[in-house]
């Protein structure tokens, strides 16, 4: 065909194709979503578990009193951040039995209940004990973290300082969902009393945002998949490799073979 080379035809040919396998509904979130107004999902209120570490800070009208209550934070954590650091924090391990040692209290019961729960055990202990005139006490996770993991721009564990994050905002601190994701199949992986929750989440769709999965709980997993796109790149990748070699070697041959017959 004159006029028409080689280049030009592949070219048209890879267009062609790439038009035809990229779905654009599939690379975006919730395509059902209209001007409105949603219902919030509840809020998931942390209840202490056994290994959780909790930092305790105390004070009160005096505070060389208030000082002997804030020195035994012992227990060592180590996390991981979203920027891929780590950091150390030192706070009260709560153990097998759901209790932990408190100074002056001893054995203080803490698993089962909220963080809200243990801060008014504590403050009505000081003041029943008279150890305390008008004291503050300021109970908080050390340990709330979310695992994000799978087809995202760097998976990572993210530690939660604030103990409240949602599932979009955990893929953002994960550098998003890539191209190759699956956005309409979530995988999350939740620890609830003993039991693995499995729960598929659609982020094409609005429900999500008024889903009781919405907001995360700490030790979730959250897993995103890889799209057949993702999966037929990759097989085709290391299928056409060693033809690729090979061809490259075949046409070096040949084209020394040219030049050794023209000399």
């Amino acid at each position: 065909m004159k006029g028409i080379n080689l280049y030009s035809i592949v070219s048209f040919l890879a267009i062609v194709l790439i038009s035809s396998c990229v779905n654009t509904r599939k690379t975006t979130y919730f395509n059902d979503v209209n001007d409105e107004t949603l219902q919030s999902p509840t809020e998931l209120v942390p209840v202490i578990h056994k290994s959780d570490i909790l930092s305790i800070s105390v004070s009160s009208l005096n505070p060389d009193a208030s000082k002997l209550f804030n020195e035994l934070n012992t227990a060592q954590n180590t996390t991981a951040n979203a920027n891929g650091s780590s950091s150390q924090s030192v706070g009260y391990l709560v153990t097998e039995d759901g209790s932990f040692n408190f100074p002056v209290l001893g054995s203080v019961k803490a698993e089962g209940l909220t963080v809200k729960q243990l801060n008014e055990y504590l403050t009505s202990s000081f003041i029943n004990k008279k150890l305390l005139v008008e004291p503050i006490v300021t109970v908080r996770f050390l340990n709330f973290r979310v695992t994000i993991l799978g087809e995202v721009g760097h998976p990572t564990v993210i530690n939660v300082p604030n103990e409240r994050i949602s599932i979009l905002e955990a893929l953002g601190l994960a550098g998003d969902i890539t191209i190759y994701g699956k956005r309409d199949n979530v995988l999350l992986i939740r620890e609830d009393h003993g039991q693995k929750i499995i729960k598929r989440i659609n982020l094409n769709s609005q429900q999500v945002l008024t889903s009781p999965f919405y907001y995360l709980k700490s030790n979730d997993v959250v897993y995103v998949e890889a799209n057949k796109d993702k999966i037929r790149s990759a097989s085709n990748g290391r299928q056409l490799l060693p033809l690729a070699f090979s061809a490259l070697a075949f046409l070096t041959t040949v084209a020394f073979l040219i030049a050794y017959h023209n000399n």
